[in-house]
């Protein structure tokens, strides 16, 4: 019987899980550009590992792009399914603040990259390093280079895994975009997600500023709304309560309308609450921190987005209290962003994430155009669009 030989060209956290899954009965190569795998999965450690979430079912699958591919794969392969793959690498697991599952305390995101090369090691999985896709040839062969070598890839199945625009330092780069749309698979430019916002602060606020935390908020646009915080920084705003918002901010950029998004400094207050405060009284502007408890920042940026007849009635300060309009002049750049939009376009690709035009050809984890928060969302993203094809493959390979 001939056994399956499978090329994976990247080794992020989606290339790692389909040759783990992959290793068992075929043979696997994985083919990586830099000198090390598992960069970008590193990286996704840094200020706290959460490698999935424990939403589930609908909850999951709502935090996604709605695509049938996506719905598919993370219905077969969800959060519960992770776990389960960690716990059996000897990764016990913990859910967190927030529905966050993290590996179990003092466990460090190299450690787990260590449990994985342990077990393809184990599987005998081949991992080439410094090999760099570099496009395809006339027969859509993938074609990689070796000091300064360029051949052909020799396989049965090749599973791209080449990753978004984020994180440039983990050898992220765009260039494979041109190698697809040569061959004719349609490819959308990469886009900031996940990311800050550019607000055109005064010098002044900036200086005495920037840095500051804006606790306990709720940030909306267009009828979306998300509590939690926003740091104030150089050029903007970003956070946890900023992050989830940005498709919606994004879209809003591209209309011709001006793009504002609205902060509710007192979301536990009821606007009538607030008012209470101001019955029989004169409030001055000066005892405004005191009296509404906020923050320098908070009564500072409220000041600066708001006009001088309305800043100085303490009935309309309570307004602008649950409503602070912040103007957005753009997103961060992708290079700053935690992940990307863009790539592949879904339209391209069949529900095992095989392109339609060549069906032994499978994209797979962020080189795809979909979307998703952080909080685990994007690394359970990629393993479950690995794991979909992997299952496509291995009926394959028995048949």
């Amino acid at each position: 019987m001939h056994t399956l030989k499978v090329a994976i060209i990247g080794s992020g956290p989606a290339g790692l899980m389909a040759a783990d899954i992959l290793g068992q009965n075929c043979t696997v190569d994985i083919y990586e550009k830099g000198k090390a795998i598992g960069r970008k999965f590193l990286v996704a450690g840094n200020g706290g590992f959460n490698i999935t979430n424990s939403a589930s079912d609908e909850n999951l699958i709502s935090k996604y792009s709605p695509h049938p591919a996506l719905r598919e794969a993370l219905s077969g392969f969800d959060s519960n399914s992770t776990r389960k793959w960690l716990e059996n690498l000897g990764i016990p697991t913990f859910i967190g603040s927030s529905g966050r599952v993290f590996p179990e305390k003092g466990i460090k995101p190299v450690q787990v990259l260590n449990k994985i090369k342990e077990r393809l090691n184990e599987k005998g999985v081949n991992i080439h390093y410094h090999h760099e896709f570099v496009g395809f040839n006339e027969y859509k062969k993938p074609v990689v280079e070796f000091n300064d070598t360029q051949s052909p890839l020799v396989a049965d199945i090749f599973i791209f895994a080449l990753g978004g625009a984020s994180w440039p330092v983990t050898g992220s780069n765009t260039k494979w975009r041109n190698a697809f749309e040569k061959i004719g698979v349609k490819t959308l430019p990469f886009e900031a997600s996940n990311c800050g916002v550019n607000v055109n602060w005064s010098e002044k606020f900036k200086d005495l500023f920037a840095g500051e935390y804006l606790k306990n908020i709720q940030i909306s646009i267009n009828h979306k709304m998300r509590k939690g915080e926003a740091v104030i920084t150089e050029y903007g705003l970003e956070g946890n309560a900023v992050y989830p918002l940005i498709p919606f901010i994004r879209n809003s950029l591209k209309s011709e309308e001006p793009t504002e998004i609205f902060i509710d400094l007192k979301p536990q207050n009821t606007h009538q609450s607030l008012l209470m405060k101001t019955r029989g009284r004169k409030l001055k502007t000066k005892n405004y921190s005191y009296e509404f408890n906020l923050s320098k920042a908070e009564l500072a940026m409220t000041k600066q987005f708001t006009p001088k007849e309305n800043y100085i009635s303490p009935e309309r300060f309570v307004e602008i209290l649950k409503s602070v309009a912040i103007p957005v002049e753009s997103l961060r750049p992708v290079e700053e962003s935690i992940s990307t939009i863009g790539g592949i376009s879904m339209s391209e690709i069949e529900n095992d994430f095989s392109l339609k035009s060549c069906p032994n050809i499978f994209v797979i984890g962020e080189m795809l155009n979909w979307d998703a928060p952080t909080g685990g969302y994007l690394l359970q993203g990629c393993f479950s669009t690995a794991v979909a094809a992997t299952n496509s493959i291995a009926v394959f390979s028995n048949s």
